[in-house]
């Protein structure tokens, strides 16, 4: 049996890269163009990948097929992975079901007894004196299914005149509406699309199957138009956001094929394109925010910024241990991801089992004192006084540890080990910045999570055309995200900022996603 031959290497630096694409472009057609140019950025980005030594197997297999779990327990399992100190979570009894109560968007019927009412007698008891009482209602829920957009027909009945020839048309009832696509359609398509990550030729091909033809072209001119009305509550989240006492911000790639096209013609050297997310914690408030730009996550977070009331405390910013994250000419109390730290340890693993399952267990005994707080829902006062109490000596003894590895020659100062150790300790006060700081945040996740609307957009639609359709993409996902956080419906809070475009304009302040209803209840009550 024949062995297939090892293909002969050949190198390429960014510069002939992009010279051989300029060439190809000329020869291919533009979609086959795109899938060749895709390929070759990969194959490139790999082998700049294969060639750092820090370019472990693990590390490989995580960047190329993505992370699963790396909690202590699954990392070194039937080593005695968790510590003692952090119990097992115990399953989450009916975990998967959802009651009554969860279905807030559906509609209520009330339905009473056929022959029996409160105050009547037991009809099986004998006593007089038994009476019945009412009690919380038995629910049932019922669940249907039926088109994302739905249509109706209006047939008008035409009548002519044998002899005049004059026509008499039915009026239009008002349900039939003034235009052909009610308001609400764009909405609901930009929720698909920016919050389920649908894109318009998915739901193009869904409605032309269920008999309502909704073309892709269409789909975009309804959801632009609709996304005029959602942009005074979306600047005022952003100045809103600029006052935040505490920061996320964290970006992931992105296309925009106009920019591409517009930066190749220029010749520009600068290339990349993000989205960045920036999640700003205002009292008690979370606010989502996204950038689509050839700008980085510090950038737009400078520009942001710039929007802050002057006099304000600094704020926390919280951030991974890139540079590019920070902005410029602003001073903020730096806080690094401890994940990020972490995770150091978990990509070397394999060469260094002991050391790596000592630096998890202690970490973990860490994040398992942040649960604790978050649990009995202690105060940031109280939050910080417990990690002082119980994290700040675990922490201590770890970066004494690790000091002494590299002090006294233990661990090869460029092996992997010796890395993620130089990680941890030259960022250690930013990483620890929880045991100093009331209200700092141990992690990055939440921002990481934000980012994932993102990425699932650049998965199924792969990017954007137009600078103008990142712009409407980054509108709807700032919206849709902090809707979530806040817990409010997406879509009715949507339909409200239209229904009250005027109110909306005059005072967006009263109209987001936390406090729209008692605006709606003023209106009403008024």
């Amino acid at each position: 049996m024949s062995k297939t031959r090892a293909p002969e290497i050949t190198s390429l630096d960014r510069g002939q890269l992009q010279e051989l694409l300029v060439q190809l472009q000329q020869h291919l057609p533009a979609a086959l163009y795109e899938t060749v140019a895709a390929l070759l950025g990969t194959l490139q980005w790999l082998m700049g990948v294969i060639e750092k030594k820090n370019a472990t197997v693990g590390r490989l297999q995580r960047l190329i097929f993505g992370a699963k779990t790396e909690k202590t327990r699954n990392v070194f399992p039937g080593q005695g992975g968790t510590s003692p100190a952090v119990p097992p979570k115990r399953p989450v009894r009916g975990h998967g079901r959802n009651g009554a109560s969860q279905y807030a968007g559906a509609g209520r019927v009330q339905v009473a007894h056929p022959s029996l009412q409160p105050g009547d007698r037991c009809p099986e008891c004998r006593n007089d004196k038994a009476r019945l009482r009412e009690r919380a209602p038995s629910r049932i829920v019922r669940i249907v299914a039926q088109p994302i957009v739905q249509a109706t027909v209006f047939a008008l009945q035409v009548l002519r005149c044998c002899l005049c020839g004059k026509t008499f048309t039915a009026p239009a009832p008002p349900e039939a509406g003034t235009t052909k696509y009610d308001p609400n359609v764009g909405l609901m398509i930009g929720i698909l699309r920016f919050g389920g990550g649908m894109p318009h030729y998915r739901l193009e091909k869904l409605q032309k199957d269920l008999g309502i033809p909704l073309p892709a072209a269409t789909q975009w001119e309804l959801m632009e138009q609709s996304a005029r009305d959602l942009q005074p509550a979306h600047q005022e989240l952003t100045r809103l956001a600029a006052q935040a006492q505490l920061i996320h911000n964290d970006d992931t790639k992105m296309r925009i094929q106009s920019l591409k096209r517009e930066r190749a013609q220029a010749g520009c050297e600068r290339t990349g394109i993000f989205t960045t997310s920036i999640l700003c914690q205002v009292e008690d408030r979370c606010i989502a925010l996204y950038f689509t730009g050839g700008n980085h996550a510090g950038e737009n977070l400078t520009e942001l910024l710039q929007h802050r009331a002057p006099g304000l405390a600094k704020p926390i910013h919280m951030c991974d241990g890139l540079s590019r994250n920070l902005p410029k000419d602003f001073e903020a109390l730096l806080a690094n991801c401890l994940p990020h730290g972490r995770r150091t340890f978990v990509d070397v693993k394999e060469n260094f089992p002991e050391q790596c399952q000592k630096v998890l267990e202690d970490l973990a005994l860490v994040f398992q004192h942040d649960a604790q707080a978050k649990e009995q829902q202690l105060s940031a006062t109280d939050r910080l006084r417990l990690h002082q109490e119980k994290s700040a000596p675990i922490l201590e003894g770890l970066k004494q540890w690790m000091r002494e590895q590299l002090e006294q020659k233990v661990v090869e100062p460029n092996s992997g080990l010796g890395e993620a150790i130089h990680y941890m300790l030259k960022r250690w006060e930013p990483l620890t910045l929880f045991l100093r700081e009331p209200g700092a945040p141990l992690s990055n996740n939440i921002c990481e999570r934000a980012l994932k609307a993102a990425i699932l957009h650049r998965k199924n639609s792969l990017g954007y055309k137009t600078q103008n359709g990142a712009r409407v993409g980054d509108l709807f996902m700032s919206l849709i995200h902090t809707c979530r956080l806040a817990g409010a419906n997406p879509f009715v809070y949507f339909q409200a900022l239209h229904d009250h475009a005027k109110a909306v304009l005059n005072h967006p302040a009263a109209w987001l996603p936390w406090n729209y209803q008692q605006s709606l209840q003023a209106l009403d009550s008024s």
